[in-house]
């Protein structure tokens, strides 16, 4: 038997949604899946949303930045695949640029060389240059990090 979908008043809705949003930084595309999830007619929807941003439970920049922070620190990934993350969920170029601006510099290159090291050793036994190259450089290449800043790595320690 198909269980009937629970409705929500628009102050269910708000209260549920700010829990959402209480519990990790959410971007508007998030809260609006969400909120089509819960079955919310479009007026709603809006209310809900002018709420939330009056109420700074929604920020773009705040969100923007604790992402790229969390997936530089925690995942390892480089600027392009951090950038290419936040624009798929509509994500500013103002938002991206501040949030980019969260990785320090210095950390940055040091995170990417203990990367690109740690690679290196895995791919130690690849007899073949060429492949050993493109293992590194594909596996650098998916977590974002920029390709001169690869192929600058690879022309230094990997050379034939």
């Amino acid at each position: 038997m198909h269980q009937p979908t629970k409705t929500y008043t628009v102050e269910e809705a708000k209260r549920k949604i700010e829990r959402y949003c209480v519990y990790q930084e959410r971007c508007h595309k998030d809260i609006e899946k969400k909120l089509r999830e819960m079955r919310m007619i479009p007026q709603a929807i809006d209310e809900i949303f002018g709420h939330l941003i009056e109420h700074n439970f929604l920020n773009e920049t705040r969100f923007a930045q604790a992402f790229a922070r969390g997936k530089f620190n925690i995942k390892k990934w480089g600027r392009s695949r951090i950038t290419r993350e936040l624009k798929l969920r509509k994500i500013s170029e103002y938002n991206i640029k501040l949030a980019l601006k969260e990785i320090e510099e210095q950390d940055y290159y040091s995170t990417f060389n203990a990367l690109a090291e740690k690679r290196l050793l895995q791919v130690e036994r690849e007899t073949n240059i060429s492949k050993k190259r493109k293992k590194i450089a594909d596996y650098l290449l998916y977590r974002g990090w920029e390709s001169d800043m690869i192929y600058a790595f690879l022309n230094e320690r990997v050379t034939y």
